[in-house]
């Protein structure tokens, strides 16, 4: 294994920014590895997931430790999302090959990272909504159809783009049960997860996508940087931090999508604006309470 400490560098900072809140694992890696680091769109995929199945058990611990896993749920996620997984990494084989097939990929996974955009927008909103309600419950019950069909799309879009598993599935998971609890919702997340992102990875070892010694360089920077980022998520704001992915993965999407400069640096700065007056406002409104106060310490230390 050739190891690169810029690569390294980058597995810790995309570590960190998992284990701060939640979220971003594969939609920061891939595109880092593929617009950063020249790595082919399909390998860059691969190697992500790899690379995730070692880093999601970290979150997925603390939380069954905690008891904030709803083990229903997954049960009715992981039929339908652990097949849709493998099949995804066959169903872009369908792409084509070569350079078509990479181009093609670039625009698979562009796609991908709006639709997680989307997702973290929706997910800031509900959680400033959920901020309002009172009635959050750890045992809603669960609703089968919809999580089989959640399980279905999500595992189509991890397996084809390793992206989706913080941050399209848990959005699914929340308009489909919206009153059970944050913490729940992110422990029984982490936990599908687990088998999600290993038959997706599993499939690009057979069609020879994923690079091993790639998964491994990223591994030793990222498993430290999601512990620092758990411990770091009891000082840092994690809605600015949210926001500021958004920021970057709306300009990393739009890029991989080959949109003009100018539309990019519109974008961005758009977003930015937004985050900083939603942000701003946020702070005016919360109450300074204790209970409002650690609740989301578990959600962070998600990894």
């Amino acid at each position: 294994m050739d190891v690169s400490a810029p690569i390294v560098v980058a597995g810790a900072l995309v570590g960190f920014a998992v284990g701060l809140t939640g979220m971003g694992g594969g939609a920061l890696m891939t595109p880092i590895m593929v617009m950063v680091f020249g790595v082919n769109p399909t390998a860059a995929i691969g190697s992500d997931l790899a690379a995730s199945v070692f880093m999601k058990p970290f979150g997925a611990l603390v939380h069954q430790r905690a008891g904030t896993v709803r083990w229903d749920i997954v049960r009715w996620l992981l039929p339908t999302a652990v097949p849709a997984a493998f099949g995804g990494v066959f169903l872009l084989q369908l792409f084509g090959d070569g350079d078509a097939l990479q181009q093609r990929v670039k625009y698979v996974i562009g796609t991908a990272l709006l639709l997680a955009v989307a997702g973290m927008l929706v997910r800031l909103w509900l959680d400033r909504r959920r901020g309002t309600i009172a009635d959050e419950d750890a045992h809603v019950p669960v609703r089968p159809v919809a999580t089989l069909l959640i399980g279905l799309v999500g595992g189509v879009i991890v397996g084809m783009t390793s992206v989706g598993s913080g941050s399209l599935i848990i959005v699914m998971l929340m308009l489909a049960h919206p009153r059970l609890k944050a913490n729940h919702l992110v422990g029984t997340d982490l936990v599908q997860a687990i088998p999600l992102v290993a038959a997706a990875a599993l499939g690009h070892l057979l069609v020879g996508d994923a690079d091993l010694g790639l998964a491994a360089t990223l591994l030793i920077g990222a498993v430290p940087g999601v512990v620092l980022g758990a411990v770091a998520s009891t000082r840092v704001t994690g809605p600015a931090v949210r926001w500021a992915l958004v920021v970057l993965l709306t300009g990393s999407g739009l890029s991989m999508l080959k949109a003009s400069s100018p539309v990019i640096v519109c974008a961005c700065l758009g977003m930015t604006a937004i985050g900083i007056v939603v942000t701003a406002r946020g702070r005016r409104t919360t109450p300074t309470a204790p209970s409002t106060v650690h609740e989301p310490e578990t959600e962070h230390a998600a990894g």
